[in-house]
């Protein structure tokens, strides 16, 4: 009776051990190191402060404590000490995966604190890692409760593994695209994508694991399966953001009946308007009776001076003025350049100006547009 009582008395005595360290180190050691963190440059002790992992690698320690003390305690109670030893390392593991938590949240503010990074789907790989710690957690915890191996376990899901696929298919799936899309950096928050099969045309507000959630332009919200990306064509427009420059084509549908020779008349008021003759020069200047310039291609040229003149336009990137195959509706002449206004609605104003004057122009060259009659 007097050896029970000794050994009741070690286990109270151990486990006032175990409260003292754990009040020491978090009313002791945890604002030394919030001390620290804050004089400190980096940024990364202040978010593990933040997320609290130093707090909770507190309760590490008393469980350290248990663990080494349990077997000195209780070794004539085999029974009671594996009780409170399965317990012990159930909340060492629970513990552990905490802190895994905490240092994954800091992790992924800290890569989020760089410009460069802003806008990657670090939270999907975080969700990814979170689940993966969540799933060995489980796996030791039930190994500690049944007293067996974890590798017993591990093969005795595989078992359940075609049951998991068929009940737990888009999860997988989402899983999967999601790991996918981070790694290989698909689509980032703030980016500009379309999806036509789905009919999503906006901003990336969110993305997720298992799922992206867009805002479209005309003010709605679409949420997609993270595999839709991945098993689906789409278009981001993040490159172009990044740049700075954004690629304008139009078309004026030119009527094939207007297409010919420059006459005297047509020639002179040429010469008469200011802005050809600036734009065009000393072409204009040298035209005699002998030559015979088409109209076609002198307002070719004319407009490709034109869009190369325009403050708005790199002339450093490809940009021209073309034919392209006639149709039954007339000759279509391009134009193509890349342009400084990235903005919708400055990009297609700006668009709108330059067809707008040129077609102001053409009748001077003796083109006009087609016109179905």
């Amino acid at each position: 009776m007097i050896e029970l009582f000794q050994q009741y008395q070690a286990l109270i005595l151990l486990c006032g051990i175990a409260f003292v360290s754990l009040y020491a180190c978090r009313y002791i050691c945890l604002p030394i190191f919030k001390k620290v963190a804050k004089r400190s440059k980096g940024k990364f002790d202040d978010l593990l402060v933040e997320h609290r992992a130093i707090e909770r690698f507190a309760h590490i320690v008393p469980a350290v404590i248990l663990y080494r003390g349990l077997p000195a305690v209780l070794s004539d109670s085999p029974d009671l000490f594996q009780v409170l030893f399965t317990l012990n390392n159930v909340y060492f593991i629970v513990v552990g995966f905490l802190v895994y938590d905490s240092c994954l949240r800091a992790l992924a503010d800290s890569i989020l604190l760089n410009p460069k990074k802003q806008g990657l789907p670090i939270q999907g790989v975080r969700q990814a890692g979170l689940l993966l710690g969540f799933l060995i957690c489980t796996i030791l915890v039930i190994s500690q409760i049944t007293n067996k191996s974890p590798v017993i376990l591990l093969s005795g899901l595989g078992a359940l593994a075609a049951v998991f696929m068929l009940v737990f298919k888009d999860s997988i799936l989402g899983f999967a695209a999601g790991v996918q899309i981070a790694l290989l950096d698909l689509v980032r928050t703030g980016d500009w994508i379309e999806i036509p099969k789905e009919n999503v045309n906006g901003t990336v507000d969110y993305v997720s694991l298992t799922s992206i959630r867009i805002q479209n332009w005309d003010n709605t919200t679409s949420v997609l399966p993270a595999y839709t990306i991945v098993s689906t064509t789409f278009k981001n427009w993040r490159h172009m953001q990044d740049s700075g420059r954004r690629c304008l084509q139009r078309s004026i549908l030119i009527d094939s009946r207007a297409f010919g020779y420059l006459t005297d008349e047509q020639i002179a008021a040429l010469k008469a308007d200011k802005t050809v003759l600036a734009m065009l020069g000393s072409k204009i200047e040298k035209i005699s009776e002998k030559d015979q310039p088409i109209n076609m291609q002198l307002f070719r040229e004319f407009a490709t001076i034109y869009i190369r003149s325009l403050d708005k336009v790199d002339p450093q990137m490809t940009h021209f003025v073309r034919e392209q195959n006639s149709t039954g509706f007339g000759i279509p002449l391009e134009i193509y350049l890349f342009t400084t206004e990235t903005s919708w609605a400055n990009f297609e104003n700006f668009g709108s100006d330059i067809v707008d004057y040129l077609m102001a122009k053409l009748p001077l060259f003796g083109l006009k547009v087609y016109q179905r009659s």
